[in-house]
């Protein structure tokens, strides 16, 4: 069998395993590393697993991600009520700042904007949306406070990745502010997915451009 194939078999294989996935609806194509999933879900959650699934697949290099979403009929919602609810359910996520996010919803895609503090609240908000009946898609504009102090922003990320156990070796940081770029190799997607989380929690990180390849 073929890399290629022996790929797309592997990512079926995993999407199969996940019960999060109706992989009956989800077409896989594998070149040269690159997965490309296609097809429709019911709901945000769904492809978002499907994307994670694939992640996890030894040999995936990249992912090109272009399912589509389909609410049932019986999952359509008003975008007032959408509206509400979301405001609601951020209010009771101790995760995210109070007052700080603005929600719009037009035809079911929600926009968030606002400012916090963090990148895990911004995570955190969108993470809310994503499991809500009605919501067809996502746009998070939410953007992160500048720190002060970011001098040793490039120093803190990688302490950050060397207690991963990344070989230091094999990618490189640079930050101008907070504005912070990864590049380099690492040995699986998981890891170039990590890599960009580290950074993420490193204070005064406001961008993250993660050039990294996996070899």
């Amino acid at each position: 069998m073929s890399d290629d194939k022996q790929l797309k078999h592997d990512v079926l294989a995993e999407l199969a395993s996940d019960p999060r996935v109706k992989e009956a609806h989800i077409g896989v194509t594998a070149r040269d590393g690159v997965v490309t999933l296609t097809g429709h879900v019911g709901n945000i959650l769904e492809k978002h697993a499907a994307e994670v699934a694939v992640g996890r697949v030894k040999g995936v290099r990249a992912v090109a991600e272009e399912i589509e979403i389909r609410l049932p009929l019986a999952a359509k919602r008003v975008d007032s009520d959408i509206a509400d609810a979301v405001i609601n359910r951020l209010f009771w996520d101790v995760s995210v700042p109070k007052n700080a996010i603005m929600v719009k919803v037009e035809k079911g895609w929600v926009s968030l904007t606002g400012e916090v503090e963090w990148h895990f609240q911004k995570e955190a908000a969108e993470h809310d949306v994503q499991s809500m009946i009605g919501v067809s898609g996502i746009s998070n504009q939410i953007t992160i406070k500048p720190h002060v102090d970011v001098l040793d922003i490039q120093d803190d990320i990688m302490d950050a990745l060397s207690r991963k156990w990344f070989a230091r070796r094999t990618f490189d940081v640079t930050a101008q502010g907070g504005n912070v770029k990864l590049v380099g190799t690492v040995a699986s997607w998981h890891d170039r997915e990590l890599a960009e989380m580290t950074a993420w929690d490193a204070p005064g990180t406001t961008a993250v451009e993660n050039s990294l390849t996996v070899d």
